[in-house]
């Protein structure tokens, strides 16, 4: 199963500069836009928070990158299953 990933991060003034980091989560098999986001590191977003930029930028959330499934094991965060 191949999930396909989204890398988002939370939009200016509404978390300091160094945690502006570049979140990962998986794009939901129905496409639904859900009511808040858990990101692979476990933390959540409501609507209105994220940018999703057009190109990767910014550093990127170490905890997403480790949690992320890989080639082999694409698997949901937990509370996306």
């Amino acid at each position: 199963m191949t999930v396909r990933l989204i890398i988002a991060r939370p939009l200016p003034g509404t978390v300091g500069e160094t945690r502006r980091v570049a979140h990962l989560f998986p794009v939901r098999p129905d496409h639904a836009p859900p009511d808040r986001m858990t990101v692979y590191c476990g933390e959540m977003f409501g609507p209105g928070v994220l940018e999703l930029p057009d190109r990767p930028t910014g550093m990127p959330c170490v905890s997403c990158l480790r949690h992320s499934p890989g080639p082999d094991d694409a698997q949901l965060p937990a509370g996306e299953r």
